[in-house]
């Protein structure tokens, strides 16, 4: 098999980088890709009760464990199919499951600090950041974690101000000088997703020609 195409999609939470990436797949639909969330790598801290768990600093790259990712990418890439952490996000735990993830034509890889780890983003053939404005990052980040994460309006509040604003403007607007593409406007940016979709879709139409020449 030739090598996959591995395509790093960063940006800051609530950027819209899974609406980008739902996008673009829409555009290529006859391709399987395998997906990895940076943020299923959550560290578990289960000797800590819950209200400890919770005032962790979830921004920062040594909250993640990122060394496991490259490991599981690695594999991908050389066409092994690996298990992968889930993580519930209500509890701040991993869950005991895991989930199978196949080797596929096309690896996406997407999270806040996928660019801003060197060893990962070496391995991107592809490197996007999703830029979206601050105040709707913020709105997107209280609705999503109100809605779906079981958190409170006053602790969304305060892990913005406290860790997510702070932890972005260190590491994640930065890392953007990495990115091959950046993509304004989140998922409103059709032009920029369209490019990228035809990426996947010459990287596969072309994978039966480099096999033969390999």
């Amino acid at each position: 098999m030739s090598r996959p195409l591995v395509i790093g999609v960063a940006g800051g939470s609530g950027s819209g980088k899974s609406t980008v990436v739902r996008q673009m797949l829409d555009r290529a639909p006859a391709i399987s890709v395998s997906l990895l969330r940076h943020d299923w790598y959550y560290y578990d801290h289960a000797e800590l009760p819950l209200e400890e768990r919770a005032q962790i600093n979830y921004d920062h790259p040594d909250s993640l464990e990122t060394s496991l990712l490259v490991v599981h990418l690695k594999e991908l890439i050389a066409g092994r199919a690996v298990e992968v952490p889930q993580y519930d996000f209500s509890t701040h735990r991993r869950l005991a499951e895991t989930m199978r993830v196949d080797p596929a034509p096309v690896i996406i890889v997407d999270g806040i600090l996928v660019l801003a780890e060197p060893e990962l983003r070496e391995l991107c053939e592809i490197r996007a950041y999703v830029e979206t404005d601050a105040d709707v990052r913020f709105i997107r980040r209280l609705l999503r974690d109100t809605r779906e994460r079981e958190r409170t309006l006053e602790s969304v509040i305060a892990q913005y101000g406290e860790t997510v604003r702070p932890m972005h403007l260190e590491f994640v607007e930065p890392s953007k000088r990495h990115a091959h593409v950046i993509i304004p406007f989140g998922a409103e940016n059709t032009v920029a997703i369209a490019m990228l979709a035809a990426q996947l879709n010459e990287r596969v139409r072309r994978a039966p020609e480099d096999r033969e020449n390999a």
